[in-house]
């Protein structure tokens, strides 16, 4: 009965019907997916062979916008892990996941001194999920820089800017310097003390160059102190400017890799340093859909991963110090680490060096007008290590790639290597400059923007008294043995005595102690005075008296700690 009626209204039989509507649907997945239909779609998340002739896999690549930027296969030596590392691939990914994040982040900050600080706090606490993702821009931004400092490294110790690609090593030098300056001008948005400070002290180099220098560092912060003009321009250059020309630069560099000479093959493929069996496999097409695309989706997924846990379980966190005031500049003020080697060399004085050396033969000479450590260390060297950077492939004429027949090559970039590191290390506040050691000690313990040892210590443990250096037995609890707490971040662990209260106490005694033995602090009397301050805050002094000369000194700090201020770990 039921065909008849289907007969008399002219319906297709059931089979029919569904094949229709698999077309259907076919045809807008292939409309979609430049070409793939479910079937070959199935096959590609399988692994299996192309379901149809010709391969629709090499279709994409002419029918996609995005799929056609990429090659249709690589070879073999190209893929090799242990060639490239996939420093590239990362660095391109820092990349997008900066964009993505930046987006998000741009909606809610206010590029203004009065609100900046404040647009930050919002976005930590009312944004749903704000914090994650400024951690996530804040890690991605320095995983960029790594990235590309590792992927530049890698080119050079390979010899992979040889045989025709000298200009995508230019084009990788200059994605480095933009690299280094998006990461720069956001340093100063936080618009907190140590970025506000450390672009302070980047942007003054500019000072001392002839003629046009005060004119550029005006320009660069917007006035005679950075402040609504120098904030709005560093995020301009952040959002905008820096961006669009890291693009532009991205696509270029990307472009001479691609479609011109390829990933370079491994040294030993290439100069045929191999069994002919190998050579041959490191020259096999690896077609990039499915084999190398599945692959890169494991990257994706592994560097979210990895990104989350080390946000998810506070392994890092982007760090927001007291709110930016230009009257008061902290102590330890230093750049960002990647310009560490920078700050390095302006404790350089080149001066003071060649007078030494000319004194030696004789010659007494006063160089320092002459020779401005702050121009010559900041404004002239930096530009002739750039123009070595970009001369490399010029420089070195060898034709050979293999580590082995350039030894030369190689023991220069290590040796550079070590520089960078020594000059870095030459850059932190500790190094070749004198702090009181009264101010120094303090300051290790508790310092002016951070954390600290100090504030480390559990509420519960801050028990009111007079702690006296010097009266106190090493080994002694200072809250008794028979003072015991739960901690709040786990109650089901009793803490006997008061652990972190006795350490701080103790360091700070015997570095004390030991300042006094080495002349430093001479007839030196210090306490640690602990009160309750308010219901939740308990107020902290350091206090430091010591003879100079027939002089009396005193150094003393203040801390207020509250009970649900952060702590360090």
């Amino acid at each position: 009965m039921l065909n008849s009626i289907r007969q008399r209204l002219n319906i297709p039989p059931r089979e029919e019907w569904r094949d229709r509507i698999n077309e259907m649907i076919d045809t807008r997945v292939r409309a979609i997916m430049a070409g793939l239909s479910l079937k070959e779609l199935r096959a590609i998340a399988r692994g299996d062979s192309p379901t149809e002739r010709p391969n629709p896999r090499y279709k994409v690549h002419t029918s996609s916008f995005w799929a056609h930027i990429r090659p249709r296969y690589y070879l073999q030596g190209m893929t090799w892990f242990t060639h490239t590392f996939r420093l590239g691939w990362f660095t391109m990914f820092f990349f997008a996941l900066e964009v993505i994040t930046g987006l998000v982040l741009m909606v809610y900050y206010i590029p203004h001194p009065d609100q900046a600080y404040q647009s930050i706090l919002e976005i930590e606490s009312n944004v749903f999920f704000g914090k994650l993702f400024r951690d996530i821009h804040r890690l991605g931004a320095e995983g960029m820089v790594i990235f590309t400092v590792l992927h530049m490294l890698r080119t050079y110790f390979t010899g992979s800017y040889k045989a025709g690609r000298s200009f995508t090593w230019l084009t990788g030098v200059i994605l480095l310097g933009i690299t280094a300056w998006l990461s720069f001008s956001g340093y100063l948005l936080p618009w907190d003390q140590l970025a506000y400070w450390a672009v302070t002290v980047g942007t003054s180099i500019t000072e001392s160059g002839p003629v046009v220098g005060p004119a550029v560092n005006i320009l660069m912060r917007g006035g005679v102190d950075i402040a609504a003009n120098g904030l709005l321009r560093f995020y301009l250059q952040h959002v905008v400017l820096f961006p669009l020309l890291a693009i532009v630069f991205i696509s270029v560099h990307y472009y001479k890799v691609s479609r011109e000479h390829g990933i370079s093959l491994p040294a030993k493929v290439e100069e045929n340093a191999l069994p002919e069996e190998e050579i041959k496999e490191a020259n096999r097409r690896i077609d990039l859909i499915p084999d190398l695309l599945t692959h890169e989706l494991f990257l994706v997924a592994l560097g979210f991963f990895l990104i989350l846990v080390l946000v998810g379980f506070n392994l890092y966190g982007a760090p927001l110090e007291t709110h930016a005031n230009p009257q008061v500049t902290p102590l330890d003020t230093k750049a960002p680490w990647y310009f560490w080697w920078l700050q390095g060399m302006l404790k350089i004085d080149p001066a003071t060096i060649l007078e030494t050396l000319l004194a030696r033969v004789g010659i007494n000479v006063q160089l320092g007008e002459i020779l401005n450590s702050k121009f010559i260390m900041g404004l002239v060297i930096p530009p002739i290590l750039v123009f070595i950077l970009v001369a490399i492939p010029y420089i070195d004429r060898n034709p050979h790639r293999m580590a082995r027949k350039r030894p030369f090559a190689i023991v220069w970039g290590v040796a550079w290597i070590f520089v960078l590191i020594a000059l870095s290390y030459m850059g932190l506040p500790q190094f070749g400059i004198e702090t009181p050691a009264a101010t120094r000690i303090i300051q290790d313990l508790a310092p002016e923007e951070g954390l600290g040892e100090l504030r480390a210590i559990p509420f519960e443990e801050l028990q009111q008294g007079i702690y006296t250096v010097g009266e106190i037995e090493a080994g002694e609890d200072l809250c008794g043995r028979d003072f015991s707490y739960y901690p709040k971040d786990d109650p089901t662990n009793l803490v006997v005595g008061c652990p972190n209260l006795n350490n701080v106490f103790f360091e700070y005694q015997e570095r004390l102690l030991q300042a006094e033995e080495e002349g430093a602090l001479p007839e030196m009397s210090a306490v640690m005075i602990i009160e309750d301050w308010q219901p939740d805050v308990k107020k902290i002094t350091m206090s430091i008296d010591w003879l100079e000369g027939e002089e009396e000194k005193n150094y003393e700090k203040h801390y207020f700690l509250h009970q649900d201020r952060p702590r360090a770990e």
